[in-house]
């Protein structure tokens, strides 16, 4: 069975961010209180300061004329995922990811899904790949793209279950992609770190 991404690179265990990290950000991204608007308007500067690339490369997408609910979705996905990527790793260990770095991901991408559609016949596509790469981030990414895409859940939001572009979210989806594989290669292991045997196996 083709498990491993043929064009991504494996993400070491040591960058693996945890379920219960992600479930602490969204906590604090739904307050609405000022202070929590003002917590966030502190890490959107500090996403901006220190990924500089990666956040021009996020907001070069939601810049664009998007769906509305592909926008708030994008929006809240980069912040969370970067958030929960900081209070894990911290500054010490989460690199800045270069423009190289983060052509090379894109590339790398792009060719792991042209490699699966040429082979429509294997059980895994892009985002089976990832998830077992990041398994918690997708699981998290997977819930409230769900959730955009849901008419019921949207009614209940905003009182009327309008479409959605599926487009837009699916470009959405792929700059997030983007970016929880960029932070995963941009985190440096502790002390004695290193990459198992298992990760280089199946």
């Amino acid at each position: 069975m083709w498990v491993r991404g043929a064009a991504i690179r494996p993400v070491p265990r040591y960058a693996v961010v945890g379920a219960a990290t992600l479930e602490q950000v969204e906590g604090g991204l739904a307050d609405d209180s000022e202070r929590a608007r003002d917590d966030l308007d502190e890490a959107f500067a500090r996403f901006e300061s220190t990924q500089p690339h990666l956040a021009d490369a996020i907001s070069s997408l939601l810049s664009k004329p998007l769906d509305e609910t592909a926008l708030a979705l994008g929006y809240f996905l980069s912040i969370a995922i970067w958030l929960a990527f900081e209070r894990t790793f911290g500054e010490p260990r989460l690199r800045e990811v270069s423009p190289d770095a983060l052509k090379a991901t894109d590339e790398a991408i792009k060719l792991e899904e042209e490699l699966r559609a040429a082979h429509g016949d294997e059980p895994l596509d892009l985002d089976d790949v990832v998830s077992i790469e990041q398994p918690n981030v997708l699981a998290f990414v997977h819930e409230h793209v769900d959730a955009a895409l849901d008419p019921t859940a949207r009614a209940a939001q905003k009182g009327q279950g309008r479409d959605v572009d599926v487009e837009d979210v699916r470009a959405v989806y792929r700059a997030i992609v983007l970016l929880t594989l960029c932070l995963s290669h941009a985190v440096v292991p502790v002390d004695g770190a290193s990459r198992g045997n298992a990760e280089l196996m199946a």
